[in-house]
């Protein structure tokens, strides 16, 4: 269960009940992490928080994709201009489609994607992310227990490399970036935060893998 969730009726569901505060230092700054309940039967609370913070992370199931409550949750966000990051999560299952998570977090949610990371492969074959600002690629190792920061990262994303290791996996990502920078807007500060654009990152939490690019990006980008 989520470091958040203390209380046994959480643990036992494995959902928030009630909005829990967590403080961490990461980078110089000092990050207040709101833990609201996602359940529909809990929202009242998570409305309520949502009125408090500087900026929201967004947190789509790859398989399930954008979910009713996703939905209701970013209309207070956006009744506020609240900046939002988006993180597309469980991309060691076997998911949908990057591009079609994207095109509909577009449609459903009337948001422009800028994806700062890209996956090469999903589930058995989820080899890691294309770190699309650093040019670098960030490989999976599989492990919950896993602390951030040992993960083995190969510079450049064209990288002769990548194609002989991750094979057809690589190939399909590449072409996929490729549609992506032409199609994309480039990322804008002001838009992101008057909420109307929203940075994209892939990874597995449970895994805590691909979490450091969004950690990286709330210091950076975050009122």
């Amino acid at each position: 269960h989520a470091t958040s969730d203390w209380m046994e009726i959480e643990k036992q569901r494995g959902i928030s009940v009630a909005s829990s505060v967590m403080q961490m230092e990461y980078r110089d700054c000092v990050i207040n992490l709101l833990d609201t309940p996602g359940h529909q039967d809990f929202s009242e609370d998570t409305y309520r928080v949502l009125t408090a913070v500087d900026a929201a992370l967004m947190v789509i199931d790859a398989a399930n994709g954008v979910e009713p409550q996703t939905r209701r949750l970013l209309q207070v966000c956006r009744a506020r201009n609240t900046p939002i990051l988006t993180f597309v999560n469980k991309m060691d299952r076997e998911v949908q489609e990057p591009l079609t998570l994207m095109d509909e977090i577009e449609r459903e949610l009337g948001m422009t994607v800028v994806p700062f990371t890209w996956p090469v492969g999903m589930g058995k074959v989820f080899g890691g992310v294309l770190d699309l600002r650093r040019d670098q690629m960030r490989v999976f190792t599989p492990g919950e227990d896993r602390v951030g920061g040992d993960d083995e990262i190969i510079d450049g994303i064209g990288h002769p490399a990548l194609g002989q290791r991750f094979g057809s996996a690589y190939e399909q990502a590449a072409g996929e970036i490729e549609l992506v920078r032409e199609a994309a807007p480039t990322f804008d500060e002001s838009e992101f935060l008057a909420g109307r654009q929203t940075p994209m990152f892939f990874g597995s939490a449970i895994n805590n893998f691909g979490v450091q690019e969004v950690l990286d990006a709330l210091v950076e980008l975050a009122p």
